[in-house]
């Protein structure tokens, strides 16, 4: 993959999306930073910085909640787990660390790779070109692996069961990743479909496993609410993309805002899915 040979500032990108007559000019887009490959340090750092809950199941006490570096070592038990590709904002956002803590409440360990463990990493304000957010993806793609490499070692995770979830930009990523480790993937607030936000959706999603898509009905980026979302046919969700998926199921959340992690809404399924998925 290409190096970006300089560095990126605070600039205003517009990017001329196709849209019909009438649809409103997309805004200017901004980038900070410059960095879109991981190193070897920044790649151990991913893990060793991610965001770890595990459920006393696990520990054999209390629950844990911590960086995956400080978890314990000693055991009583292995669990299954769900490995967490953060959004653009990263695991800054409250509401992920809320959804780690449900998760745990039901027996299930996660872990949320940090992709800001790259320094310098290039952050955004939407729209920008998609050649830039190609390369964002696929930073992201390279997370699920080193998860997947670092859980294989982790005498928490059990090594049979085990989930690819993610909301918005890291929703793409477990869109997109072609492995097949996991029994499941929850892709929230992401479409699946063309649109600013990609070259071209590249939707990877397993037709023999079960998968949730979890969306607002008017989300402010992927749905067609977003009056520059470049795609006058999208219909806001994974549908046509799981179309051949007979174990798949798609929830709209009507008026909610693109976080929908912890809406009643979203548990609710996502707590039936996981019983099924891990047969607990």
């Amino acid at each position: 993959m290409t190096k970006v040979s300089h560095r990126l500032k605070w600039v205003p990108l517009v990017w001329a999306l196709a849209a019909p007559l009438g649809w409103a000019q997309a805004p200017a887009g901004e980038t900070k930073g410059s960095a879109l490959e991981h190193t070897a340090a920044s790649s151990q750092a991913v893990i060793e910085r991610a965001a770890v809950v595990l459920p006393a199941k696990a520990t054999g006490a209390g629950v844990f909640t911590g960086q995956w570096k400080d978890a314990p070592t000693t055991l009583r038990e292995r669990v299954p787990v769900v490995v967490f590709m953060h959004g653009s904002s990263g695991l800054g956002l409250k509401a992920i660390g809320e959804w780690q803590q449900w998760l745990a409440e039901q027996g299930i360990a996660s872990v949320a790779p940090d992709s800001f463990a790259l320094p310098d990493r290039l952050t955004y304000k939407s729209p920008i070109s998609p050649d830039i957010y190609e390369r964002i993806h696929a930073l992201r793609l390279s997370e699920v692996s080193l998860a997947t490499q670092a859980l294989r070692q982790a005498p928490w995770a059990d090594p049979q069961r085990w989930v690819l979830a993610g909301t918005s930009e890291g929703a793409a990523a477990v869109a997109r990743y072609q492995g097949q480790e996991f029994l499941g993937r929850i892709v929230f607030s992401w479409s699946c479909e063309n649109n600013y936000f990609v070259r071209g959706h590249g939707t990877a999603l397993p037709v023999d496993k079960p998968v949730l898509n979890i969306i607002s009905s008017t989300d402010p980026y992927f749905s067609p609410a977003n009056s520059w979302l470049g795609n006058p046919t999208a219909a806001g969700h994974c549908a046509a993309a799981l179309r051949n998926n007979k174990q798949a199921s798609i929830v709209l959340i009507p008026g909610a805002p693109h976080t929908v992690l912890n809406l009643p809404a979203a548990r609710h399924p996502v707590a039936g899915f996981l019983r099924d998925v891990f047969k607990l």
